[in-house]
């Protein structure tokens, strides 16, 4: 870094230029610039065709007065005398604005209606008179050639008499009569301006304080999320409208994010309870052992409740590592048959089944029902849900697992005769930890997780899963999409 750079480094961190990186002060400078900038090129624009239409008026004005003059002057020319042409001079410039010179051919002036040149030889800038003899329009800003200490506007028309030109006549008016009208016209656009400046900073600023203070608040309630409270939220804004949606959306993340910290804490809580669980017992039936309060005719006994409680906390582990790999892993969908997999699950849990002494009802088609979806993750749905059921079936049941097709989906159900779950209790099947029998330590093989592994799976394929209880028939029914529209 040169020396520059250390010098400009400095000027950006101090508190002015941050000042002026913010949002407000970037739109209201950028506003009172292109406004500003606006009414610079429009000013120029007005003053420039102003100044030009009123400069054309008052040549067109001029040269009809001196083009009376010439008429008036040619008229005495042509009765033979000049006597009287001094007074008309001056009553022509005592009805109008101008002086009136009276030249002839070569310039020289003959008479003038200015008193202030009374007396003296005066004589026209060399070429001025013939360039108006040769009919070339003059309108010029001059002093001609030193005539007047000031520069005046000066047009000039030849005199005809008898077909002929016999001399010229120039209207001679003071620049300040122009100069002053579009000075008035400068003034009054000045003030013009000054009220429309004036105008677009106040309301810039206003737009802009209104833009950015949202901003700001939800910067403020970032930092505090960042800071562990949840609780905050944005006021209503009814406009601008995308002020407006993102305060609706910052609303709805921060919801969002509540509810994730409060799942967050019950999962904390859950897994604390369900591991607390089995290393209680784990550790105090240990010490009981080590130490003799169990007898040792007893050891086996409890050996073999400490061995239950090690796999229990193992299937635990084990299925949250299961859960943690579906979050993370990456959806991968094929076509697969699904009665295949459903008639491989049946044979899995045939044991648990046979040990339960339930009857098997299986609806599944002798054909291939072919669907899109990750045929292992499919597969694990099938399973939990019908290892559920088996686990809470009454004994001597029957279990039932069937498969129908509509409407482009495959419906998949599995229902069981046991218990009727209570209605408020079916839409908290599907949470981390939770158990129908709502005793923790009832269900020694069972950790809750089962049925959230499900939902999670099918929310993963973006499918339903529809739960009904009634008079002690449970059914779960969740879908799949068919591959190729079958």
């Amino acid at each position: 870094m040169n020396g520059k750079d250390k010098q400009v480094e400095p000027l950006r961190d101090s508190p002015i230029f941050q000042r002026f990186r913010t949002i407000y002060w970037q739109n209201f400078m950028l506003t009172a610039g292109v406004v500003l900038l606006t009414l610079l090129l429009l000013g120029a624009s007005f003053f420039a065709l102003s100044y030009n239409y009123t400069r054309s008026e008052r040549e067109a004005d001029m040269r009809a007065k001196a083009g009376v003059v010439s008429r008036m002057v040619s008229a005495y020319v042509t009765g033979g005398s000049l006597s009287g042409m001094q007074e008309l001079a001056s009553f022509a410039a005592s009805v109008t604005d101008e002086d009136f010179l009276i030249c002839n051919l070569s310039g020289s002036v003959l008479l003038t209606s200015d008193a202030s040149l009374g007396g003296r030889v005066l004589t026209l800038p060399e070429g001025m008179a013939q360039t108006i003899l040769d009919g070339n329009d003059s309108f010029e800003h001059t002093t001609l050639g030193g005539i007047y200490e000031d520069k005046r506007f000066a047009v000039g028309v030849p005199i005809q008499s008898m077909g002929q030109t016999v001399g010229v006549v120039l209207a001679v008016t003071e620049s300040r009569t122009l100069t002053a009208m579009w000075r008035g016209f400068f003034g009054m656009f000045l003030i013009t301006a000054a009220t429309v400046l004036l105008l677009s900073f106040v309301v810039s600023a206003w737009l802009s304080m209104r833009q950015s203070r949202p901003i700001s608040e939800m910067a403020e309630a970032t930092r505090r999320f960042a800071d562990g409270n949840f609780d905050i939220r944005m006021r209503g804004y009814d406009e601008p409208l995308e002020i407006a949606e993102l305060a609706a959306s910052f609303n709805n993340m921060a919801d969002s994010l509540q509810e994730t910290e409060r799942q967050r804490r019950e999962f904390i809580a859950n897994v604390s309870h369900e591991l607390k669980t089995p290393m209680t017992s784990i550790a105090g039936y240990t010490d009981g052992i080590l130490d003799g309060t169990i007898p040792p005719e007893e050891e086996k006994q409890y050996l073999r409740i400490i061995s239950d409680e090690s796999r229990r906390l193992s299937r635990l582990v084990r299925r949250m590592l299961d859960i943690s790999r579906l979050q993370s892993r990456e959806l991968r969908k094929s076509p697969f048959d699904v009665c295949e997999s459903m008639r491989r699950v049946l044979i899995s849990l045939e044991k648990k089944i046979t040990d339960r002494g339930l009857d098997v009802d299986a609806n599944i088609p002798d054909f291939s029902v072919t669907v899109l979806g990750d045929n292992d993750l499919i597969t694990q749905v099938i399973y939990n849900l019908l290892e559920n059921a088996t686990k809470f079936a009454r004994p001597g049941s029957t279990l039932y697992l069937g498969l129908a097709v509509s409407n482009g989906k495959a419906f998949v159900s599995v229902r069981n005769e046991g218990e009727t779950i209570p209605a408020d209790e079916i839409p908290l099947l599907f949470e981390r930890f939770h158990k129908s029998d709502k005793s923790r330590s009832e269900d020694k093989d069972g950790v809750g997780l089962g049925l959230y592994v499900v939902r999670t799976i099918l929310d993963q394929h973006k499918e339903h899963i529809a739960v009904t209880s009634e008079d002690g028939v449970t059914t779960f029914t969740f879908t799949i999409s068919l591959a190729g529209g079958q």
